[in-house]
């Protein structure tokens, strides 16, 4: 990305224009034909909101609502599911609001459910549907009853229709049967759980659809980044996504991936990758509703001058972060030490070995780490495997090529494998032990490095969400090390990483020996 620089905030003395959102989102899945009232069911929703609701939309809102809504040629939605990608605060609830009436009022559709990872969210869009059925007298004559018991919030239409709230996990939604489904900040779903059991509610319902709406995800967003890039690459790879690592689902190199992509459509307001941050050209690409409701360039300005710039870039430029926000490091720079997986630069000499494994003993791990030629330490994760058997050979195939190797050999996973492999390897490897004070002392090296840019790491899945949701584990004197029960995903890549460089930058004091025993003058 670029960097911020003074200059672009610079006055020129001429007043210019306003800035107003983009009522057509940068990326999305184009229509198959011209989108009118026979193609489209969007423009009746669109007159149900401002005639019957009298809500007035957004234009981006009813430009998605026209594309959204698109009808197949064969009859029923085009889409299935949906995603819709926006910076924060520009009209995501309504929007949600119209949809979930539009389908039980207009379309008498059985059963809309409402979800999100914080179910208050998700409880607050679904009163501010009841809030508005209330205070309009055409919806309010067809309520049955609202059930507001926590848990089991509904709305209830005396033909049948029901709005009903779920929380966001591996239960939601199990024994309904689902023909609208709103998820709200997929960017928070760190798994498939949910989305498995809320999704699957729609099978039985051919003309269903899941809209999940969003601003940009993280390292972390497991569930929303694989959609994307499923999206991205059935209209072409526009951003150059594709090409990254995606979150692997099935690990199977037999297995046909056979998804119908045609049914799935994205709709993304976000900045162009490198956009600048102080660049209002990009602020109205991601912000729709900007000039057009409560979203001006002043409060964006404000944010942009206050903001640390990957806050910003994500909730403001609806851009993607391959880090986290929330992570142990500060946002942006384990970015910064991600090297070009396609031109890596090369280790000169040999390298320094990690090996750990994951907290349940299913996946074990080696990071190397060597010095590129002017200096620069770097770490590669370059062997993830499940169990450990593998792990005497494949180091043993590389005996010439490793210097040394450690790993955690007290009171960790891997302990009792390091024993193993200093049993077996010592005479072909240096083994070192990592425990103690060295291990805290490797971890706090290892932030350092990151959190200064000196360190070059390589782009891989496993590596990147743990160093974006590592927690650290504090000691009594007050160094850490990653805390491998607490953190929410497998912190032994990270582990293994921080190992490796550990070994490489530390300071091995050298060992005195007499002048007499070098010359064999002392026998004992």
């Amino acid at each position: 990305m670029a960097a911020n620089s003074a200059s672009s905030g610079r006055s020129t003395g001429v007043k210019r224009a306003p800035v107003l959102g983009s009522e057509t989102p940068r990326i999305f899945t184009p229509p198959l034909r011209k989108l009118t009232p026979k193609t489209s069911l969007g423009f009746a929703a669109i007159e149900f909101a401002e005639d019957v609701c009298q809500v007035t939309l957004y234009p981006w809102q009813k430009w998605l609502l026209v594309h959204a809504l698109e009808l197949h040629p064969d009859g029923g939605f085009r889409f299935r599911t949906i995603v819709v990608l926006v910076a924060r605060q520009q009209g995501k609830s309504m929007l949600s609001v119209i949809l979930s009436l539009f389908f039980m009022y207009v379309l008498g559709r059985e059963l809309v459910i409402g979800t999100a990872q914080d179910l208050d969210v998700a409880e607050e869009i679904w009163q501010e549907a009841v809030d508005l059925v209330e205070e309009t007298p055409d919806l309010d004559a067809l309520k049955e009853r609202v059930v507001k018991v926590n848990g089991k919030k509904a709305l209830e239409l005396s033909s049948g229709e029901r709005y009903k709230v779920k929380a966001a996990n591996r239960r939601a939604g199990r024994g309904l049967s689902g023909e609208l489904i709103l998820l709200d900040e997929l960017r928070e779903h760190q798994s498939f759980d949910a989305w498995g059991a809320i999704t699957k509610t729609t099978i039985a319902r051919p003309d269903a659809q899941v809209w999940a709406l969003s601003n940009a995800g993280d390292a972390t967003s497991l569930v929303l980044r694989y959609l994307r890039q499923k999206a991205h690459a059935a209209i072409g790879d526009p951003d150059g996504i594709v090409g990254e690592e995606a979150p692997v689902v099935v690990d199977d190199e037999d297995f046909e991936d056979d998804t119908d992509e045609s049914t799935l459509g994205i709709f993304e307001w976000s900045a162009k990758p490198g956009a600048h941050t102080k660049d209002r050209e990009a602020w109205a690409m991601a912000n729709p509703a900007l000039g057009h409701g409560f979203v001006t360039e002043r409060t964006l300005a404000s944010a942009e001058a206050t903001d640390p710039e990957w806050v910003f870039r994500t909730e403001c430029l609806c851009q993607w972060s391959d880090g986290t926000l929330e992570g142990p490091f500060p946002p942006g720079s384990w970015d910064s030490g991600r090297f070009d997986a396609d031109d890596p630069p090369q280790i000169v000499g040999n390298v320094m070995a990690c090996v750990d494994m994951s907290q349940d003993r299913i996946k074990t791990y080696i990071a190397f780490a060597g010095r590129l030629a002017d200096g620069t330490p770097q770490v590669e994760i370059v062997a993830e495997r499940a169990g450990s058997e593998w792990v005497e050979g494949w180091l043993r195939e590389r005996v010439g090529l490793i210097d040394s190797l450690t790993g955690q050999t007290r009171g960790a996973p891997v302990s009792s494998l390091m024993a193993d492999l200093k049993a077996k390897l010592g005479n072909e490897i240096v083994v070192v032990d990592l425990q103690g004070s060295d291990l805290t002392g490797a971890t706090g090296k290892f932030y350092d490095l990151v959190r200064e840019s000196s360190l070059s790491h390589n782009p891989w899945p496993s590596l990147d969400l743990a160093a974006a949701t590592a927690v650290p584990k504090l000691t009594e004197g007050g160094a850490f090390m990653w805390d491998r029960k607490r953190s929410p995903m497998d912190v032994a890549p990270l582990q293994a990483a921080t190992g490796a460089v550990w070994l490489l930058t530390r300071t091995v004091e050298p060992k005195f020996t007499s002048a007499y025993a070098d010359h064999d003058l002392i026998v004992i």
